[in-house]
């Protein structure tokens, strides 16, 4: 496993080759870092999968880097998911879209639908379209951590995560701090309407503004035929405990707006200025709780209908159940 820091042109180059080769290259996006694979090469996926600790049959998304290629992976696409991808790609949006026959099951988990998304990160777009003029048809990249736990939003997590598990022909692309901090939205667009599936920076009400139209939300996997990444009830945890009620004693970790004083004895983990930058710090936060070995954290979860309704997603799903 190498570490790239300096993403020249020549290391993209060298990136998008060892994908056609079939390891493995975990790279920035705006959302979080993602762990990517040739998504037409079943033994890279099996290497994500193993690498991962993911569950057999969980899908994966496909990352290419422009509508050009859409209808390569989707057929039957409403015309409302085409207002979509105009609207919000390249950008941390994914659409869940009736599959073509390129699409195999070991990318869809044998759903006769696949997740298709175009990120903005500059690099990320670069390792794409670079994999793409190599012959690739589209990156599959889950997010770069180990299944179930915090995602990683920085090169560090990446490697706390996966060094481990990673073959020294393996690369990490290193492109700083994700910008939005939380997962994509997930849109299901296989029915006459939208349903998100997973929310993210993308919100509920932007879609509606776009569509004119009150889009539905279905946030567990049980209220939904379609299997998406993240739609299990436990996910995003931290080793530590996640308590989204109660009051923090000392010693424990404590994680709110910083209208929120921090309670006498706690250890502030972050302290975010506006609902945004709590999406951005949030994994950082987990993550470094766990790097101070703290047994509890206490988060005060942000309020909205913005990038909130995401981050409170995320929360839930990594709070302690009693």
């Amino acid at each position: 496993m190498s570490i790239i820091s300096n993403c020249t042109a020549t290391a993209i180059v060298d990136a998008a080759a060892a994908l056609v080769k079939g390891d493995l290259v975990a790279f920035p996006t705006e959302t979080v870092y993602g762990l990517g694979a040739d998504a037409n090469n079943k033994d890279a996926i099996a290497r994500i999968y193993k690498v991962k600790g993911r569950p057999v049959g969980h899908p994966l998304i496909v990352h290419i880097s422009s509508m050009a290629h859409l209808d390569k992976w989707a057929r039957d696409i409403p015309e409302y998911a085409i207002k979509l991808a105009r609207s919000f790609w390249p950008g941390p949006m994914t659409l869940i879209l009736p599959r073509t026959g390129l699409a195999k099951d070991f990318i869809t988990g044998g759903q006769d639908n696949v997740g298709i998304r175009i990120p903005s990160h500059s690099i990320a777009l670069a390792l794409i379209k670079e994999f793409e003029d190599q012959g690739g048809l589209g990156v599959a990249a889950p997010s770069a951590n180990r299944f179930g736990q915090v995602s990683p939003t920085n090169v560090r997590h990446v490697e706390i995560e996966l060094s481990n598990y990673l073959t020294p022909k393996d690369i990490i692309l290193d492109g700083g701090q994700s910008l939005v901090g939380v997962e994509s939205t997930i849109i299901d667009c296989t029915q006459s309407a939208p349903t998100i599936l997973r929310p993210g920076r993308v919100t509920p009400t932007m879609v509606n503004d776009l569509l004119d139209t009150a889009i539905s939300i279905k946030l567990k996997s049980k209220n939904s035929k379609i299997k998406a990444p993240g739609s299990f009830e436990s996910h995003y945890a931290p080793k530590a405990k996640v308590y989204l009620s109660g009051s923090p004693n000392h010693g424990d970790g404590f994680l709110a707006l910083n209208s929120y004083p921090t309670p006498e004895g706690s250890i502030r983990l972050a302290n975010p200025q506006n609902n945004e930058e709590y999406a951005r710090v949030l994994y950082q936060a987990l993550h470094l709780a766990d790097t101070m070995k703290l047994d509890k954290v206490f988060v005060i979860p942000p309020e909205g209908d913005d990038v909130a309704v995401a981050i409170y997603d995320r929360l839930l799903k990594s709070e302690t159940k009693y």
